[in-house]
């Protein structure tokens, strides 16, 4: 186990894992609790648009995926919260022209040499150090704003009517929930990439609210099984030469369907 650290791409990897299952484990509860997997699997697919626009144009993927992560987020919440009968059909719609634009803006670019791959199945083992800084302060802002509106998104989550009787911004709260939401996936695709995203943001905290009374709880065990997944999938990738991304979703996939076999808790405090 301890000979990978002697690489640096390794180690690397091995810190980023470390920082999205963070990212994903906070964040994923509120998206398993919010139901709101759908809307999150569009932002990420959406958001691949943004990285063609990206190498077509000459500037930073990372910055493309993220304004178009944003931007997509912005729309699917409008629809979202207003046309709520047409929303599935929007983000839907949203989900297709986002990596059909990405990949004809990536055809159009001049030289192309892209590796797609990289994207859409992750590639952990490339995460230059400069990056885990990026991905470090995108934790840090994720734990502030959890931390700071945690009662306001515990009453949204559970009960949208009785967060609004007493005051609590609903709607603000989720916009802002889907930005946090929008820089999670920007995070999580260097990982896993963008196809195999929601993979990791939802099976670590499915298991955890299986198991779990309340949504701290909930966030705490999701961040713990994510890490689980993401550093047994980093070592048996480098051992088994395997995709590293498509490995680390397929280790939370076992645990995904051997959690069927053991009863969950049976009530829930939700505090």
């Amino acid at each position: 186990m301890l000979e990978i650290l002697q690489y640096e791409f390794m180690r690397n990897a091995l810190w980023a894992g470390l920082l999205i299952s963070i990212a994903c484990g906070i964040i994923g509860a509120l998206v398993v609790v919010n139901r709101i997997v759908f809307i999150s699997g569009g932002i990420a697919h959406a958001s691949y648009g943004g990285i063609g626009l990206a190498f077509f144009a000459g500037f930073s993927p990372n910055l493309g995926a993220s304004l178009a992560a944003l931007v997509s987020a912005l729309v699917m919440g409008l629809v979202s919260r207003g046309r709520k009968h047409r929303a599935d059909t929007v983000i839907g719609v949203i989900w297709a022209v986002g990596m059909s634009a990405g990949i004809v803006l990536i055809d159009l670019t001049p030289g192309y040499n892209v590796d797609l791959m990289s994207y859409l199945f992750g590639s952990i083992l490339m995460v230059p150090g400069r990056d885990l800084f990026f991905m470090a302060s995108l934790n840090l802002i994720i734990f502030l704003l959890v931390f700071l509106f945690y009662k306001d998104f515990l009453a949204m989550s559970y009960d949208e009517e009785f967060a609004l009787a007493m005051g609590v911004p609903v709607g603000s709260l989720y916009f802002l929930l889907l930005a946090m939401v929008a820089m999670t996936v920007v995070m999580t695709i260097q990982v896993v990439g963008l196809i195999l995203v929601i993979a990791l943001l939802t099976i670590p905290s499915y298991l955890a609210e299986k198991y779990t009374a309340s949504l701290k709880s909930m966030m705490i065990w999701a961040v713990v099984i994510s890490l689980i997944f993401t550093q047994t999938g980093i070592w048996l990738s480098f051992h088994l030469n395997l995709s590293t991304g498509a490995t680390i979703v397929l280790v939370a996939a076992v645990f995904f369907f051997l959690s069927s076999l053991i009863p969950g808790r049976t009530s829930s405090s939700q505090s």
